[in-house]
């Protein structure tokens, strides 16, 4: 008997995950690609096709009513997003027009079914918004590596690769940086000209790896990389705050991204908002999840079924450890 579904996708800038959902909530299949950020990976198209593929080819005979793909880099580069995402779509002979969004909007859905409240992103990029009605209404940072992503990964990376130079220079304190950061890199540690080329032969999204070394680092004990740990904590908060409607926490936080999950950063941002704001946050969920939510609501489904794919993860100070 043919299943009636929708299909959620999230894509950030190291991966895409595929949902495929029933229109009560049920998850019946879920499949990965790389990454599809518009401008940091190498391959949107190609990691939007895997990740489907893979997805469908788990969930058996259905038939898709709806999609919603949350897109990193759609906010700035829509037409590009969209041209992609159908191309994709097209290319495995699926049916309609599905919607692209940017990840905000499906990070603060993979955590909350509220029509309104602000989410904190902080994974490869990093961004903080306040969502009303399924859109962005405000939106502070997200600009990219070069520009901004404070709190981020990859600012996490780039801040300790800075302070290894530094140390190595003598114009910074010693540091395991210099010795971790090498190993990572499969270069000798102390050798200032290979971590320049090792650096600049990396795309962006690429060097976000490095920032579990700075963050075990930190978690070891080593002053510098907490200090850097610390502060991408605080320029997360402070994003944050710049967004949230007044008070913060009037409205579900949601709290979405590979740091903000476990470790230090998310300890420190979580311990932020209930020191300054009496904010237990919510910690989202699978982002493929929200988009699938997102999508249910658009195909007229109960809101029951939204609520149904995040009851594991949506429960207001849920915090894995």
């Amino acid at each position: 008997m043919t299943e009636h579904v929708v299909i959620g996708v999230d894509s950030g800038g190291t991966s895409t995950r595929c949902a495929v959902v029933t229109r009560d909530g049920r998850v019946l299949a879920q499949g990965r690609g790389g990454g599809g950020n518009q401008y940091s990976s190498a391959d949107p198209g190609g990691a939007f096709v895997s990740a489907l593929r893979a997805a469908l080819a788990d969930a058996g005979d259905v038939a898709v009513d709806g999609a919603v793909f949350g897109v990193s880099g759609a906010a700035v580069g829509h037409s590009r997003a969209v041209a992609t995402v159908r191309g994709a779509w097209e290319s495995l002979g699926l049916p309609g027009s599905p919607l692209v969004t940017d990840d905000i909007v499906v990070a603060f859905a993979a955590g909350s079914t509220a029509d309104a409240g602000t989410v904190l992103i902080a994974g490869t990029g990093a961004v903080a918004a306040y969502v009303r009605d399924g859109a962005v209404a405000r939106r502070c940072d997200g600009y990219g590596w070069l520009l901004g992503d404070e709190g981020s990964a990859v600012w996490i990376a780039l801040a300790g690769l800075r302070a290894a130079l530094a140390s190595i220079d003598g114009r910074g304190r010693p540091t395991v940086l210099v010795e971790r950061l090498a190993a990572a890199l499969a270069i000798a540690p102390g050798d200032v000209h290979a971590i320049v080329r090792a650096a600049y032969a990396r795309p962006p999204a690429e060097l976000g790896g490095l920032a579990p070394e700075v963050v075990l680092a930190a978690s070891g004990g080593d002053a510098v990389a907490g200090d850097i740990v610390a502060e991408a904590a605080e320029r997360l908060l402070t994003n944050l705050a710049a967004v949230a409607p007044d008070p913060v926490g009037a409205e579900p936080v949601v709290l979405a991204g590979a740091l903000l999950a476990t470790g230090p950063v998310a300890d420190a941002v979580h311990e932020g908002l209930r020191t300054r704001h009496g904010v237990a946050a919510r910690t989202a969920g699978d982002g493929a999840l929200g988009a699938a939510g997102l999508a249910l609501r658009r195909t007229g489904a109960p809101a029951s079924a939204h609520a149904r794919l995040l009851a594991p993860a949506a429960a207001p100070g849920h915090h894995p450890k």
